[in-house]
């Protein structure tokens, strides 16, 4: 019988995640340097700077290799400095997973080191204001620190840039010779090359910022799911509105309790794997039933399987409602017992209406529950049941006399009950005009 209900069920494949381009892939790899143990947002903030000391130390090559060109040995040196220091910096976090000290220099780096190469070129004009590199550092500092931890440093670029202006006329004295069409260039490439990285830079946050969003959208969805196939939605409402203890007393309710016959004799014979997945399936019939008819599953013990109506929705027609459930119920047993071959699956199902208290009950593991008399005799209306039968109260059958067939079953012992006339539901509800 298990290897029948697997084949019917099939396995489903997995589908292939599409494959990123080769440099997309080569960036995250980057961007995880020392990224061991770290939460999202931290990992996209520390990826975020490696990033942009990356793209600007490739940048420095060019200026690296322009400067030698034309002799400027000391601002080649200086370009050289930051690539050299970036490389030791990203090797350190790799041991040290310290990004705090490693972001602390990337940002003196950012800041001081535009501020010496405009000194050593000549002033802002010979320079071709390369000092708007600076810029880089409040930008950053903003986007991974945050506004309040980002005012320092941006306080600190504007001083450079006011230094730099106040002693301008000083540092411009004696500029070394370069083309006007060279500084032209480097004028360019510097506003360009500036743009281009903090774009990219924030390009990146952005948009790995964005998938965080998404991944923490399909987690909250996926908890919200979770939550309610645990609580009734107006409940998890209330409970994350933060409500108290929640308890509600009902006059009239309806409780259903089914329970597959003879199940625990099987867990004996077949497969645990073979077993689990016969269970379910019939309580994912079940839950089918449940949704359909819009009443209330209240939870599993085992192989029985707990519905009530009325509760937390109340409605007038809470007990039809319940009815319906169990002969579909025993309809889907019926029909999976005879395409799996198996005689012995069988339910026994009981129904009482009645008064009853609900609420939630625990705090680690929520529990939506009922109590009361209703639900101790509807208990009692399934262990004193039939095989394939819906066995109910004298009330359950008066009230749905005039939608369903009874048949009186007669006087029944019910343990805790006593003697008690007790009906059996067989027809079908009338089909609605």
């Amino acid at each position: 019988m298990g290897a029948g209900v697997l084949a019917a069920l099939g396995r489903p494949r997995r589908p292939r995640r599409p494959r990123r381009p080769d440099i997309v892939r080569v960036i995250e790899r980057m961007s995880r340097i020392g990224a061991a143990g770290l939460t999202e947002d931290e990992s996209l903030r520390q990826g975020t700077l490696i990033l942009a000391s990356l793209l600007i130390a490739v940048v420095s090559t060019v200026w690296v290799g322009i400067y030698l060109a034309y002799g400027l040995v000391r601002s080649a040196a200086i370009s050289a400095t930051y690539q050299v220091v970036t490389v030791v910096g990203l090797l350190i976090l790799a041991r040290t997973h310290d990004f705090a000290r490693f972001r602390r220099v990337q940002f003196v780096l950012f800041l001081v080191l535009p501020g010496l190469l405009q000194v050593s070129l000549g002033g802002l004009v010979a320079s071709s204001g390369i000092v708007l590199w600076a810029l880089v550092v409040p930008l950053a500092a903003l986007a991974l620190a945050g506004l309040r931890r980002s005012v320092p440093w941006l306080l600190a670029y504007v001083v450079e840039v006011a230094l730099l202006a106040v002693f301008d006329s000083r540092i411009s004295q004696a500029p070394p010779e370069l083309p006007g069409g060279l500084i032209t260039a480097f004028f360019v490439l510097n506003v360009g090359g500036m743009t281009t990285c903090a774009y990219l830079m924030l390009g990146y946050f952005v948009e790995q910022r964005e998938r965080v969003r998404q991944a923490l959208e399909i987690e909250q969805e996926r908890s919200e799911h979770l939550l309610l196939n645990v609580l009734p939605e107006a409940i998890a409402q209330r409970l994350k509105a933060g409500a108290g203890v929640i308890a509600e007393h009902y006059d009239d309710v309806s409780v259903l309790f089914a329970d597959l016959v003879g199940f625990t004799e099987q867990t004996q014979l077949m497969e645990p794997e073979d077993l689990v997945t016969v269970l379910d399936r019939i309580f994912t019939a079940f839950d089918r039933v449940v949704d359909r008819e819009g009443v209330e599953k209240i939870k599993t013990i085992g192989d029985a399987y707990m519905v009530a109506g009325g509760p937390p929705d109340r409605r007038p027609d809470h007990l039809v409602a319940i009815v319906r459930v169990a002969l579909s119920m025993r309809e889907d047993i019926w029909r999976l017992a005879q395409q799996q071959g198996a005689a012995w699956l069988q339910v026994r199902i009981g129904i009482a209406t009645g008064p009853a208290v609900a609420g939630v009950i625990g705090r680690r593991k929520f529990i939506y529950d009922l109590w009361g008399d209703t639900v101790n005799t509807a208990s009692r209306m399934e262990s004193h049941g039939l095989p394939g039968q819906i066995h109910v109260t004298e009330a359950v059958a008066h009230a749905i006399a005039p939608h369903f067939s009874v048949r009186r079953r007669g006087i029944v012992d019910v343990k805790g009950k006593g003697p008690m006339r007790t009906f059996l539901v067989e027809a079908p509800p009338e089909t609605p005009e």
